[in-house]
This record gives C-alpha cells, structure tokens and sequence, in this order.
C-alpha cells in the first residue's frame, strides 16, 4: 500500500515541488491516516505542534472567493477572527471539500503546503512552528508526509508569518 500513496499524482505533484525548491525531506507512507494532526503525531512518534497543518479558508471577493493557506502548528486552531483582523478583512470564508479541491488540487486531509494546482492569494504560517526544529506536512495524501523546517516551509511557499490562534 505504502508505494501506491507514494506514486499518487498528488503526491508525485508535492515531491516535485519539494525537488525544485531543494527540500531534502522524502516523503513518508505513513500506514495509519494522518488526517489530523493528532493522527500525524501519533503515527510519527512526535508532538501535535510539530504538525504543520494546511488550512484552507476563502478570502470574500467580487466575484468569487479567492483561496487563503494558513500553515498552522497542530497543537491549536486557527482564529478566524484573528486572522481575518490583521488582513483586514471582515470574515474569512470557510473552505468546503470542492472549494479545497479546486483550489490546491487535495482532498481534505492531505493538504500540502506545496504543489497547489492554483496558487494562493494569501499564504500564511503559524509563528508557533518556529519552536520546533523539524516540523511534518502533508505530501498530497491523508497517508503521506514530509519533514521541514519553519524557515524551509516560508522560503518554499513565500508564506508571511503571523500569530494565527493561542
């Protein structure tokens, strides 16, 4: 099962991503789900705030929601509230599964910071993840991980760092 989820298109997407930007992390079949962040950690043997989590929210717009990527430590949630105030935006719109699929080219679960089929208008990461030295993303799957730093996931993604929950 493990080389099936590494051969995943989606996967393969991240992994190719990964080598343009010179990430040296591989990408890991993990047999049990990694949906959750807590469900990352456990299978991984590490704290829920080494997860970096891929949340999706709409960004209200004219004529359609634009996509917003919140690279958040797994040890909270994101502020909506929070977030939306310092972008100085009145609400954030929650994603459903097709607004994420559209967007990143992911189902809910396997979310990668990288690799998305559209990019982002916005990306942000949590500041939280830069207390840990390596930190695990989702590669494209609910079963397939990878390991990073804070510094490596905002030199590859352009991400903006900002305090997004407590």
């Amino acid at each position: 099962m493990s080389e099936a989820i590494l051969q995943h298109a989606a996967v393969a997407r991240v992994r190719t991503e990964l080598r343009t930007h010179g990430v040296a992390g591989e990408i890991t079949a993990l047999s049990d789900s990694a949906r959750t962040a807590l469900e990352a950690a456990a299978a991984l043997g590490i704290e829920v705030g080494q997860i970096a989590s891929s949340i999706v929210f709409g960004i209200p717009d004219d004529l359609e929601p634009k996509a917003l990527l919140v690279i958040t430590s797994g040890r909270h949630r994101v502020d909506t509230a929070l977030v939306a105030k310092n972008l100085g935006l009145e609400k954030l719109i929650r994603a459903d599964a097709d607004f994420v699929r559209k967007w990143s080219g992911f189902a809910i679960g396997g979310v990668s910071p990288l690799g998305w089929i559209s990019k982002p208008e916005i990306i942000l990461i949590d500041e939280a993840l830069s207390d840990y030295d390596v930190v695990w993303a989702a590669a494209g799957h609910p079963h397939a991980v990878y390991p990073t730093t804070y510094d490596e996931l905002i030199q590859c993604t352009g991400a903006q760092p900002m305090i997004v929950g407590d």
